[in-house]
């Protein structure tokens, strides 16, 4: 197994794509500690887990205040003695309704850029202090293709996935020379996220699309005219996470399924 006895823990573990990277992880040997603003989501993964066999802990820890979060890490440490793997996937709800940037306050088009690059900061921020001791571990990223190509009607989404692949790189700059990796994914979208279905709801009423034709529209700009899976991302993960990825660092591994050239 890729990850045994590696200690993971995963911000936003109780959504979509943390609670599959957390199962991924899990089949893989990783111990887990688990988090995400409101506590029953992230049960119920650590609950999964378990009953496969895996070993998961959860907490609620809001990935914004920062001394909760170092207060969880020092717990983590305290229990498992390291962190080998810190794993950001919180998101914030997509806007109601979908504004024009010119039509757009400044407060609402900042609060995706301040919300996702304060997470991230504090999350990478408070594990690569703990990894340097050891000289080893990985902080992990998740962004979206609007961070490379423009979208329409999304307000600060897209430059805040932007920012957060820049802090990835500027991360990995410092910290690569002291042991630790950083990485991110960048995910085309997957339809059984919440966070897709958000957007067909919005979309469709300014379109008059059904699901099964939103789904089309996406995956015609791919080369496999399909749409990723959590499961295929949740692989990717897996082996950004291990040992046998070393060699990648400060990158951002596409999984547009070729809708994004690089």
């Amino acid at each position: 197994m890729m990850l045994t006895d590696k200690v993971a823990v995963i911000y936003g573990a109780g959504g979509a794509i943390g609670g599959a990277v957390a199962r991924a992880f899990a089949g893989e040997g990783a111990k887990l500690f688990l988090t995400g603003r409101h506590l029953a989501p992230v049960e119920a993964v650590a609950k999964d887990v378990v009953s496969a066999g895996g070993s998961a802990e959860a907490a609620e820890v809001d990935a914004l205040d920062e001394e909760a979060v170092d207060k969880h890490l020092q717990s983590v440490i305290d229990t498992a003695g390291r962190v080998d793997i810190s794993f950001n996937a919180v998101g914030i709800p997509n806007p109601k309704t979908r504004v024009p940037l010119v039509e757009m306050d400044v407060e609402q088009f900042s609060l995706p850029i301040a919300t996702y690059t304060r997470a991230y900061f504090l999350t990478a921020r408070l594990a690569a202090r703990r990894m340097v001791a050891n000289r080893s571990g990985v902080i992990m990223t998740v962004t979206a293709t609007p961070s490379r190509t423009g979208t329409p009607l999304i307000g600060g989404g897209g430059p805040a996935m932007a920012a957060v692949e820049a802090l990835t790189r500027s991360l990995s700059a410092e910290l690569a020379p002291q042991g630790i990796r950083v990485v991110g994914l960048r995910p085309q979208g997957m339809p059984e996220t919440g966070r897709i279905k958000e957007s067909f709801g919005l979309y469709a009423k300014a379109s008059g699309m059904t699901w099964e034709q939103f789904q089309e529209s996406l995956a015609s700009r791919t080369h496999t005219r399909r749409l990723s899976t959590l499961e295929e991302m949740a692989n990717v993960a897996v082996f950004l996470a291990s040992d046998r990825s070393s060699g990648m660092t400060g990158t951002i591994v596409n999984l547009s399924m070729g809708s994004l050239d690089d």
